[in-house]
């Protein structure tokens, strides 16, 4: 994935050196100074030009990478988006992501969950990300394209097989189109900002009912059985397989001297705040293994409303920032001896920002083995934001966004049902 470059002033020369060489000879011969040559041709004088050349000949010709744009509000970012950008990334050797700006979130779609600068935050966390353009316009204008391709040396602009229709319902990329810069890629099924907004407003609907239910008689059955379906409705439609797993790793371990670095959680609900103390904790070692929680575990240090995103899905979005190496999916709760000898682990960190119970609650200490052994280490969370806290911005508006999740949850239903297969990644 090339493009040819032009500029060298020497390609006469690559191309035609018995010529150039049948010149230089000739005046040789003639007794003609070179130094003419070097002071009103520009040609370097002899001695150094026998060399260059010979470099010029095995030299092959400069070529430029192939820059692609996909651009999006990445509001509750989730693996889905990370997938999408990995996908963009194999169409060319540069890949430029557009962060839409707030303000045309809130023209076109509603309010944002998060701000600008946690979007930037976790699109800038990705590994696939070269580059990020921050305030990007919702549409692609004729003159935001034009400067795509001329400043920012764009060659292709991506998006997925979904369609993108602006509040006039006509089609988002439809000049990239016109002008044959566009390329698709393959939606990633199972999971949509929209859909993670509805398990959160269902989980609050559930919690609601179980509080209700405490106080009430088994008379109200029945709304036990219509918070099951509202459960139901929102659960997690992803189907893991070993090649997304595989196409989201690095695929490399620790070298043998490597400073492992070891820090675990729930993940849940992938925020800036994971972003930011992974990437503080990949700083204090070469190789950073991050354990993620079972759906268990988290389930009994945070509520049985929790997680939000199921094993896998978190550990797909864990797996898709920059600054992790490895992780082990379904960590145990305590770290033991055997797990820190049979990773190598140097360090074990933990952030100043928790949600679990067990300190409250009293439970023994899972970081008590690394402790003992002088190898853990409390480190500063640089956020303050939670799972809890993203959810709650949610709850707050929960009227607006109920209402678009209603209409979003139309198209989206629509989308499957008329959807085709489309080979892909």
């Amino acid at each position: 994935m090339v493009f040819e470059s032009n500029d060298s002033n020497w390609d006469g020369v690559y191309y035609y050196p018995q010529l150039f060489g049948g010149v230089m000879l000739t005046a040789a011969v003639l007794g003609l100074s070179t130094s003419y040559f070097g002071g009103t041709m520009g040609f370097p004088t002899l001695p150094y030009t026998l060399p260059y050349l010979k470099n010029l000949q095995k030299k092959k010709r400069e070529k430029r990478k192939v820059r692609v744009y996909m651009d999006g509000c990445f509001d509750l970012m989730h693996y889905g988006h990370a997938n999408a950008l990995r996908q963009a990334k194999a169409l060319g050797d540069e890949l430029v992501v557009g962060l839409v700006s707030d303000e045309e979130i809130v023209l076109n779609k509603g309010p944002p969950v998060l701000s600008m600068e946690e979007r930037l935050a976790l699109v800038s966390g990705l590994k696939w990300v070269d580059e990020v353009i921050a305030d990007a316009p919702y549409a692609i204008t004729e003159d935001f394209m034009n400067r795509l391709f001329n400043e920012h040396k764009i060659d292709y602009i991506i998006h997925g097989d979904d369609p993108c229709l602006l509040p006039d319902g006509s089609d988002a990329y439809a000049l990239a189109k016109k002008v044959g810069r566009y390329k698709q890629i393959k939606r990633t099924e199972g999971v949509s900002s929209t859909d993670i907004v509805g398990r959160i407003l269902a989980s609050i609907e559930d919690k609601n009912a179980c509080d209700g239910s405490q106080e009430s008689s088994r008379n109200d059955e029945p709304n036990g059985m219509n918070k099951s379906v509202e459960k139901s409705k929102h659960a997690s439609n992803f189907l893991p397989t070993s090649r997304r797993i595989v196409q989201f790793s690095n695929a490399k371990g620790p070298g043998p001297n490597a400073r492992v670095v070891y820090i675990d959680g729930a993940f849940d609900l992938f925020h800036a705040g994971h972003v930011e103390i992974l990437k503080s904790a990949r700083q204090l070692g070469d190789f950073l293994l991050v354990g993620i929680y079972t759906d268990q575990i988290v389930s009994e240090q945070r509520g049985p409303h929790f997680p939000l995103m199921h094993l896998h899905e978190r550990s797909l979005s864990v797996l898709a920032c920059r600054y992790v190496d490895e992780v082990i999916i379904g960590a145990p709760w305590e770290i033991t001896n055997d797990m820190i000898t049979t990773f190598n682990i140097s360090l074990v960190v933990h952030g100043t920002v928790c949600e679990s119970k067990s300190s409250v609650n009293g439970e023994a200490d899972p970081y008590s083995v690394p402790k003992n052994m002088g190898i853990f280490r409390m480190l500063e969370s640089p956020k303050d934001i939670t799972t809890t806290s993203v959810a709650q911005r949610i709850i707050a508006n929960h009227e607006i966004y109920e209402k678009r999740n209603a209409k979003k949850e139309a198209s989206e239903k629509k989308f499957y049902e008329e959807r085709k297969y489309i080979s892909g990644d």
